[in-house]
């Protein structure tokens, strides 16, 4: 029986490898752009930058140390100079996949760094596996702008699975949606008409405002903004403007609200304030051809008749007031329940007055 040669023994002791295996190796050598592995075999393995990491860029002797040990697949026996070509981002990505499918099964909520702002919505990636998620499922509202997720770790679901095709769909918005949910229950339980909440302002329209409570909005109309009158409330109020509002009802899931608060109300001491016989400053704030409508106070408008203005005749109010004047009157009539009260600019002059005007126009 022949005996072996030292070169013989020495490779029969090393192992075999094939395409695809998954070996383990040790850390012999670092360079910039290359990793070099002993993996026990006859040859080392090389793992170049682009099969370690997707950056670019990266210098591999920051990453990695000699004497680090590795878990890596093999892409090629023999490159062509004896070599074994390896992959660290490959295998990883593999297990990455698992990851995903294993999470897609059991509706997992994952959480991972964005790392690239795309046309059609973000890149995110789980263990070296990539996952996209859409545009309409990034939020649940619509956002032009997604630059602001750049680097952001954010919570998704797995809502496709498909790595053959390689379509791994990632989707926030329904979190959002369901957090919102939980949310607005949260508060239904809690709120009743009469409350006083505090909420931010979230949008300003021509007829009202929306105000974000917590995860609900409430809508506080222009007519409820005031005791008095708002023309415009955009010139009013400013979106993240945080406020204190009354809750004045709850229908369903839709709330209104109130500034109008009962112990700011004008007219609650009405009969004291506007007592008949009063004498009683205010300023004209519109007119009509059959008299002028005066601002006493915020929300309480009184109406001077245009028989009233005047002993002497008056054909229409705009002929003697103008809109902003400010005037003094009597009141003479009061409707409480009706919220009405009748003013006289005549009550207060006297008699002599108007008949030596009348005797000058004969």
């Amino acid at each position: 029986m022949s005996e072996l040669t030292f070169e013989q023994m020495l490779e029969e002791s090393l192992k075999t490898i094939r395409n695809g295996e998954v070996v383990d190796g040790t850390v012999i050598d670092v360079k910039p752009d290359e990793i070099i592995l002993n993996i026990g075999y006859k040859a080392d393995g090389i793992i170049t930058r682009s099969e370690y990491t997707n950056e670019s860029n990266a210098d591999l002797t920051t990453m990695v140390s000699v004497g680090d040990t590795m878990t890596v697949k093999v892409l090629k026996v023999n490159d062509g100079e004896g070599q074994v070509l390896l992959t660290y981002k490959r295998l990883v990505a593999e297990r990455g996949n698992e990851r995903l499918k294993e999470a897609f099964e059991n509706k997992e909520v994952l959480k991972a760094p964005v790392t690239q702002i795309l046309g059609g919505g973000l890149s995110v990636v789980v263990d070296e596996a990539r996952v996209f998620i859409p545009a309409s499922l990034i939020s649940d509202t619509y956002e032009k702008d997604l630059s602001k997720y750049q680097g952001q770790e954010i919570e998704f679901v797995i809502s496709e699975f498909n790595p053959r095709r390689n379509r791994v769909i990632g989707d926030r918005r329904q979190l959002l949606v369901a957090a919102k949910a939980e949310k607005q229950k949260e508060l239904f339980e809690k709120l009743a008409v009469g409350d006083k909440v505090e909420g931010v302002v979230k949008n300003v329209t021509d007829f009202g405002a929306f105000i974000d409570l917590g995860g609900v909005d409430g809508l506080l109309h222009i007519s409820e903004m005031s005791w008095g009158r708002v023309e415009n409330p955009k010139k009013v109020f400013k979106v993240g403007e945080t406020l204190t509002v009354l809750v004045k009802d709850i229908r369903d899931t839709k709330i209104a609200l109130s500034l109008k608060f009962p112990e700011t109300n004008p007219w609650a001491n009405a009969a004291e304030d506007y007592a008949v016989g009063t004498v009683i400053t205010g300023k004209v704030a519109r007119m009509t051809d059959f008299g002028a409508f005066v601002e006493l106070a915020p929300g309480v408008d009184a109406l001077l008749h245009v028989s009233q203005i005047s002993r002497a005749h008056v054909e229409k109010p705009s002929d003697v007031l103008s809109v902003g004047q400010e005037i003094e009157a009597k009141i003479v009539d009061l409707n409480e329940s009706e919220k009405k009260i009748s003013l006289s600019m005549k009550a207060l002059e006297p008699a002599e007055a108007a008949e030596e005007t009348e005797a000058a126009e004969e």
